[in-house]
């Protein structure tokens, strides 16, 4: 029996505006793929992002036009020869996991050969605004053992500092998203330290890398634009000393446990992140997330609400969905 294909557009709005140094969010724009077959039905969800130049548009295009060569063969989770990296693929490649644990009566787990999902300490974001609501969200979280902070390249100063005080036990992530300079980067040292940062997360434009040769930062250099899949490591060396795997970014489950291996086999330290999302877009990461460093995975706690059976947060502890939601039989 063939493979039966459906690709739909959902629209989450958050219960709050979340903002980065690009611009503001007041609602995650899902793709939905579902596959089915003999009865068993697999999903995948993900997030098409205009940063790498994607449409809810574009991304179902590019579903459409493998319709045919997806749904004429028996399950497969290698999609990488059908599509790019990207939303699309990874949506296609998590509905064919999901399927293929329904159809064989096996979890994801099982197929993948490791023990069952449990509890983990996932980053909770503060988003870009004026410093002092800043201080008032970290305070709101501030049980959380890893925040994550937004900032842009106008104050991150007092964006940092204004975190810190309202969480001052907390492990602290930065996230510039692209807008500093090697300038600034070189400027805020002594106060990333003072603040002590774990972690700044792609501080310079991708595409300018090179600008890191020789430089030591007071806290580790994580890519995340500059990183989609495994080929892309050999240009980081030296210059990144983690990487953010993002499904969205690989294409996958499948893919971003290849980027994983890759990254570990470099001495990279790993990252798990998303986009604003629901659980069903977390579900399949939870599988990377396992191994990794830090993991950044809070995109269905910004929604107003999720799907049935998500995930769960207590003081900055990610409880992994429900079996039914994804991946298991």
């Amino acid at each position: 029996m063939l493979l039966r294909l459906n690709a739909r557009a959902e629209t989450w709005p958050l219960a709050a505006p979340f903002r980065i140094s690009r611009g503001v969010k007041h609602a995650a724009d899902v793709l939905v793929v579902e596959l089915s077959q003999e009865g068993a039905l697999g999903r995948g969800e993900s997030i098409p992002y205009a940063r790498y130049g994607e449409t809810l548009d574009s991304v179902l295009k590019q579903i459409r036009d493998a319709r045919d060569a997806l749904t004429d063969r028996t399950p497969s989770r290698d999609v990488g020869e059908l599509m790019p990296p990207g939303a699309a693929r990874n949506a296609v490649d998590c509905a064919l996991w999901d399927l293929t644990a329904k159809l064989s009566k096996r979890s994801v787990t099982d197929l993948l050969r490791t023990p069952p999902l449990e509890p983990m300490v996932s980053a909770l974001t503060v988003s870009l605004d004026e410093p002092e609501a800043m201080l008032a969200a970290a305070a709101a979280i501030s049980d959380a053992p890893l925040i994550k902070v937004k900032v842009d390249a106008s104050q991150p100063d007092r964006q940092i500092m204004a975190v810190r005080r309202g969480a001052p036990r907390a492990k602290l992530i930065v996230d510039p998203n692209e807008s500093w300079s090697l300038e600034l980067l070189r400027e805020l040292q002594g106060l990333l330290k003072e603040a002590r940062v774990d972690l700044i997360e792609q501080p310079l434009p991708a595409g300018t890398d090179e600008l890191l040769d020789g430089f030591e930062s007071v806290c580790a250099i994580c890519a995340d634009e500059s990183c989609h899949v495994a080929s892309d490591l050999v240009q980081l060396e030296g210059r990144y000393q983690a990487v953010n795997i993002k499904l969205d970014k690989a294409g996958g489950l499948t893919a971003a446990l290849e980027l994983l291996n890759a990254a570990r086999s470099r001495g990279f330290k790993v990252m798990v992140g998303c986009m604003i999302c629901t659980s069903l877009g977390i579900a399949p990461a939870l599988h990377v997330a396992r191994y990794a460093d830090f993991v950044d995975l809070d995109g269905p706690w910004w929604l107003k609400e999720d799907r049935a059976a998500g995930i769960r947060f207590e003081a900055g502890i990610l409880h992994p969905p429900g079996a039914e939601l994804w991946g298991d039989v």
